[in-house]
Formats: C-alpha cells, sequence, structure tokens
C-alpha cells in the first residue's frame, strides 16, 4: 500500500484547513448576530444605525468570501442564522429609510436566508407598531401593520419543503403576531375615534 499515507496525510491537511476555516467562521458568525442585534436594538431607540451596517456588511463580505472554497459549511446552521439576522437588519433599516425592501443582491446574500429574514421581520415590524400605539400615533402603527400584512402576503406564497426553505414555522409566527397587531390597533383606532367624539360633544356643550 504505497499510496496509503499519501492519501491519508492529504487527507488530513485538507480536513485540517477546513477545521480552520470553521473556527475561523463559527467567530465571524458571531460577531454578525451580535452587530445585528445591536442594530436592530438601536432603532427602536430611534438610532440610525448606518455607519454600523456599514460595518456589518463588510463582516457579511469577509464570511462569505471565507466559504467560497468551503460552500458546505455555508449550510452549518452558525452561518445561516448570521445571514438570517443580517438580512432582518437590512430590510428593517431598508422599510424605515425608503420604505421599501432590498434586493438580496444589494445585500450580498442569497435567497433563502433572505427570504428567512424577511420573515423575521414581521416581529420587528410589530414592535415599532406598539411604539407607535403607546404614544398615540393609531395612524403610524397602522402604517407599520400594513407593511406586516404585505410581508405576510408574500412570504405565505412560498409553499416548500423544510429541507428547501425552513420557512414554515416563521409563517405561523409571522400569522400569529399579524392577528394579535390587527386587534390591537383596531382597539387602539376605536378608543381614539371614541375620544374625539367625547371632546367634539364636550365642545358643543
Amino acid at each position: 500500500m504505497k499510496n496509503l499515507e499519501k492519501v491519508v496525510s492529504k487527507i488530513e491537511q485538507e480536513l485540517d484547513e477546513k477545521d480552520q476555516v470553521r473556527e475561523v467562521a463559527l467567530k465571524s458568525a458571531r460577531a454578525v448576530a451580535r452587530m445585528a442585534g445591536a442594530i436592530l436594538r438601536g432603532l427602536h431607540k430611534n438610532q440610525e444605525g448606518k455607519a454600523e451596517m456599514l460595518v456589518l456588511k463588510d463582516e457579511v463580505t469577509r464570511l462569505s468570501s471565507l466559504l467560497t472554497d468551503h460552500p458546505e459549511l455555508e449550510h452549518a446552521g452558525y452561518v445561516e442564522s448570521a445571514f438570517q439576522e443580517y438580512a432582518e437588519v437590512g430590510i428593517v433599516i431598508a422599510l424605515e429609510e425608503r420604505n421599501d425592501v432590498p434586493l438580496p443582491e444589494e445585500l450580498g446574500i442569497g435567497s433563502v436566508p433572505y427570504l428567512l429574514g424577511l420573515g423575521d421581520t414581521v416581529g420587528e415590524l410589530r414592535r415599532f407598531c406598539l411604539d407607535e400605539l403607546k404614544q398615540g400615533k393609531v395612524q403610524k402603527a397602522n402604517h407599520y401593520l400594513e407593511m406586516m400584512e404585505d410581508i405576510f402576503t408574500a412570504i405565505m406564497r412560498f409553499d416548500y419543503p423544510e429541507a428547501i426553505v425552513p420557512l414554515r414555522h416563521k409563517q405561523d409566527i409571522a400569522r400569529s403576531l399579524l392577528e394579535k397587531t390587527r386587534g390591537e390597533v383596531a382597539v387602539a383606532a376605536s378608543t381614539r375615534n371614541l375620544h374625539e367624539k367625547i371632546e367634539e360633544v364636550l365642545r358643543r356643550a
């Protein structure tokens, strides 16, 4: 078996390289998730997050480049999760800035993590909606509700096996959040209308 040592050594070298790439990718994915979460929290405190988003995009580009020669690692759970969170924050920022969603190509990611991130934006939009309701801004809250409905309608178009795109759970969550938010906005609108009628009656008295 003259070739055995040569073959085994070559495989060992390849796996050592893959393991090193995996370690770096894991750290990068954690950094992406951490930055994405920080940006989202900042947005709810009325912070723009543009500069932070540029840093985040650079890290995502670095992670994507790292995986070019190891595409199988791209499907590792920690990488997919990081790309989803990045997609979510990128979509939310675009909605806040221009009232529309970016293309996956703009964010530099594939269709599947983009779609999963899009599903997660329903929850973030609900938080914005509730923030507006707390301030009595029913019209602005309704604007967020409409965006939630548009995104929910969009993601419900996708009925594929979980092996292709694991979206079903996010669809169920989005449906539940949308139903709750509709009820809360409806109650707030009714309360505001009642107050306006009472004020009108008092003015006439």
